[in-house]
């Protein structure tokens, strides 16, 4: 996907190796907001990992773009193992300042035009069990707990799964 413009919404766009900074600069603002003492520490290079992503060939990376700045990502790709029709999606981060303003809905519309013009039929994704807010988001889209894989009792993740809509 090039470039996209939800009406009176951001540009939707495929993310540049070169704003993996930015990407993981805004992914750790995202994430610290449901840690409840922050985010743990981790000598893990987010913005390596980012460039990874976004530089892989089966995989996407898009971002919500607005006044030149990014304020929305997106990152999915087939899981490891599994069917071709199903898209796994492993990030979905929208800067805490634009929450509420339609800047996830215009992100989430772009990656289900995307998955349905490429044949996808399921998404999965799982999400922090203290990520209430990302919770509500996701069954506002349509997701639903995934029946095929339910939390272990000591996991911190919900898993969830979404029907790609027919044309």
């Amino acid at each position: 996907m090039i470039s996209q413009r939800v009406t009176g919404g951001p540009v939707i766009r495929t993310a540049l190796p070169e704003e993996a900074e930015i990407i993981a600069e805004l992914h750790l603002r995202a994430r610290s907001t449901y840690y409840p003492d922050g985010v743990p520490e981790s000598d893990f290079d987010w913005t390596e990992a980012w460039r990874g992503s976004i530089e892989r060939p089966d995989g996407h990376v898009l971002c919500a773009v607005a006044q030149g700045r990014i304020i929305g990502i997106a990152s999915f790709r087939t899981p490891e193992g599994g069917p071709a029709e199903t898209v796994k999606l492993f990030q979905f981060h929208v800067d805490p300042d634009r929450w509420r303003s339609g800047v996830g809905t215009a992100l989430h519309t772009a990656c289900v035009e995307e998955w349905r013009a490429d044949g996808r039929r399921t998404a999965v994704l799982d999400v922090h069990t203290d990520n209430r807010r990302a919770q509500a988001f996701y069954g506002r889209q349509g997701w639903v707990p995934d029946p095929e894989n339910p939390p272990a009792e000591d996991d911190h993740h919900l898993f969830l799964r979404y029907s790609v809509p027919r044309e």
